[in-house]
């Protein structure tokens, strides 16, 4: 079934900036709801464009990253990623943050598509690519800011680590699912797909 569009779009009265943070801005839009009338403040953060990266070797190991996490004071297994630099591709950006963070390059990436992380307040979108057959040619460029190790997991060793918990980032787990099936009961089924799941939008 599918949801009819039958809702009135909010009309956007008026806005006014807020404060600059290193990794977002934010903004204040009052908005006039069109099922009642009632005008309300709503918060926007302008956030740049994020990438993450699938990144697999030849013998199908996914190139991952460990870090420390500030907001969760918790350190996360995730996928190489980071933020579109201003009027950088986000494929350059790909490219660019598998190199910096692992030292892994490829010469065979496939666009996967964007999502939108979280609409309720960010404005946007999560590219997300798959780099084929990657090879160790660069020593990591890591931030100041930046603590990461890198390790080599297989689809099965993945799993695991999303079943213990030590792999819990969203978006990391939408872009793997995109190119693996995680939930695969019989190892001999969890390996590579050979048909991506790409979205019809993913040349926007």
């Amino acid at each position: 079934m599918v949801v009819e569009d039958t809702q009135k779009p909010w009309k956007l009265l008026s806005s006014e900036e807020g404060e600059e943070l290193p990794i977002f801005k934010v903004r204040y839009d009052w908005m006039k709801n069109p099922r009642n009338g009632a005008e309300l403040k709503a918060v926007v953060l302008d956030v740049p464009d994020w990438v993450t990266v699938a990144a697999v070797t030849t013998d199908e190991q996914i190139v991952v990253v460990r870090q420390y996490r500030f907001g969760i004071a918790e350190f996360t297994t995730e996928l190489p990623a980071g933020l579109v630099n201003p009027g950088e591709p986000h494929r350059d950006a790909a490219v660019r943050e598998l190199r910096e963070e692992t030292g892994y390059t490829s010469n065979d990436w496939v666009y996967l598509g964007w999502v939108q992380p979280n609409p309720a307040y960010q404005n946007n979108r999560l590219h997300q690519w798959l780099a084929r057959d990657v090879r160790l040619t660069d020593p990591c460029q890591l931030d100041e800011g930046e603590d990461i190790a890198v390790s080599l997991l297989t689809m099965e060793e993945a799993r695991q680590e999303i079943a213990t918990g030590r792999m819990r980032n969203s978006l990391a787990l939408l872009t793997l699912s995109r190119v693996t099936n995680l939930w695969a009961a019989d190892p001999a089924q969890g390996g590579l797909l050979e048909d991506f799941v790409t979205l019809d939008h993913a040349s926007r």
